[in-house]
């Protein structure tokens, strides 16, 4: 809108949402319906899984195909098995528009098959955690389903779990949780754990693309053109860090220009947990290409061969005969001797997936007489591979993570029988405060080494909103016997629901 008015005018414009036209006019997580039926024989292993997922995408089809369809492609890779079947249905109606969201169908179709996990495990009288390591994916497991859809074109092989700590994870998250310890009980309060585990992609293969080109300044420095746009999830900063240890210089060396389009090289965009592999990866080429110009240049002004010259930090080639910085490198190419300005470029696009893998701890006290639940300490661990930037990595769990609580807890968009939506400001949606993050509230990364992204690292930014609701629904029902099956989790829900058994 502001393109084309700014096209029409030839000015520049901006345009600002009341909260209300936020509400009302924005897209939201598409609102699904998501039936799973389990076969299993009496030790818990699954043998058939059939999921029916039914999206609401509202008067227009934003993402109202490739969402619901990741909702089975996310959730039902972690428990692989010989019989798969599932049915994806949109429909459209009146309320407002729904369109992509974090985590991009993966929250709706891991709550259902958390659930529905769960309650096989209790009828075989099994234990949660057990019927989830007795059926979860193991690493170098084939993933077959998702050698049969494929998102963007068909798919033209079976992808695998490369690489996966969700062993590790789960041991550590049992003894943080101390999940087989007795649980204090009063006559009102009661206190349930529960876990579920979650998966996410880390781009879209064989479809996305990143270009990344770096130039060697005559100070030494360098500049990086990106087209990578970072939006918040600190891709700046993992493109610094990346180019930075190819290059063997100090991360203020250097500087990032991303998401200019007159200047950047194609970048598919920052999207689909796709930054670190992808952007990631054409810096870390980039800086490759460049590093074997500077040695080659280098080692002519050493008087050496490139084979005995190495760049060392801070910022020089140095061989058997002395070093040689940077910038001297830099100015000699710009001052007329013929070799000019050191360029390197890098383009990435892989067939290759990676899987980030993660696992939510949670434990709560519901209150029986009033229905009030308290989220006393909520675990999130995931394996993002080997973190480029692990305080940034465990920033994001954190945020994404409390979003998915309040998702969970408190936050919803009311319709009346028009479908006109109730809820137009942040007031009566229910957003967390503060005084909503869990009192015990902790994010641990598990790290593993996996070959598609750069040095081992995978996505961080969606998985972390995956499995909030199943963890605290399956702990409510371990606190008083319960299952909650839709979002979000009131005390009327809860009161409601304890007078039905």
């Amino acid at each position: 809108m502001c393109a084309w008015a700014t096209c029409v005018t030839g000015r520049p414009v901006l345009f600002r949402y009341t909260r209300e036209e936020e509400f009302i006019a924005n897209t939201s997580r598409h609102v699904a319906k998501v039936t799973v039926k389990l076969g299993a024989k009496k030790d818990g292993r699954l043998t058939a899984v059939k999921m029916d997922f039914r999206a609401n995408t509202g008067p227009y089809g934003n993402h109202s195909l490739t969402v619901p369809c990741n909702g089975p492609a996310l959730s039902l890779p972690l428990y692989p098995c010989d019989n798969v079947d599932f049915q994806v249905t949109t429909y459209y109606s009146n309320i407002c528009p729904n369109g992509a969201y974090q985590g991009y169908g993966a929250p709706k179709g891991n709550f259902a098959i958390t659930m529905a996990l769960a309650e096989l495990a209790e009828q075989l009288q099994i234990d949660q955690l057990e019927i989830i390591e007795r059926n979860r994916v193991h690493e170098g497991q084939e993933l077959k389903i998702l050698g049969a859809i494929g998102e963007g074109k068909a798919p033209t092989s079976v992808p695998s779990a490369a690489s996966c700590a969700l062993e590790e994870i789960l041991r550590q998250g049992r003894e943080m949780i101390q999940w087989s310890s007795p649980k204090p009980q009063n006559s009102d309060w009661h206190i349930g754990r529960g876990v579920a585990i979650i998966m996410q992609k880390s781009g879209i293969p064989d479809i996305d693309q990143a270009n990344c080109m770096i130039k060697l300044e005559s100070d030494g420095t360098f500049i990086v053109h990106s087209g990578g746009a970072d939006i918040g999830t600190g891709l700046d900063t993992v493109v610094t860090k990346l180019a930075a240890e190819v290059l063997h210089c100090p991360p203020q060396d250097v500087h990032v220009i991303s998401g200019d389009t007159d200047h950047a090289l194609f970048d598919k965009g920052a999207y689909a947990s796709s930054g670190t592999c992808f952007s990631g990866n054409a810096a870390r080429l980039a800086a490759e290409n460049l590093r074997e110009k500077i040695l080659f240049h280098g080692a002519q002004m050493l008087g050496e061969a490139v084979a005995d010259v190495q760049l060392a930090t801070p910022g020089v080639v140095r061989g058997k005969k002395g070093e040689v910085s940077f910038g001297d490198i830099a100015h000699k190419g710009e001052t007329g001797t013929g070799f000019g300005s050191l360029v390197g470029t890098g383009s990435y696009i892989t067939p290759d997936f990676a899987f980030p893998y993660g696992a939510n701890f949670a434990e709560v006290a519901v209150n029986t007489r009033t229905g009030e639940i308290r989220l006393d300490k909520f675990y999130a661990l995931l394996d993002c591979g080997t973190p480029v930037n692990p305080e940034l990595a465990l920033g994001q769990i954190y945020g994404a993570t409390l979003r998915a609580i309040g998702h969970s807890m408190s936050e919803e968009i009311i319709y009346d029988a028009e479908g006109h939506p109730l809820t137009r400001d942040l007031r009566s949606y229910g957003a967390p405060k503060i005084g909503d993050i869990p009192r015990d509230f902790r994010a641990v990364l598990v790290p593993s080494d996996d070959k598609v992204g750069p040095f081992g690292a995978k996505s961080i930014s969606e998985i972390g909103v995956n499995g909030a609701a199943p963890a605290i629904a399956t702990a409510i029902h371990d606190a008083c016997g319960i299952w909650l099956r839709e979002w979000h989790f009131t005390p009327e829900k809860i009161l409601t629901a304890l007078e039905k058994i």
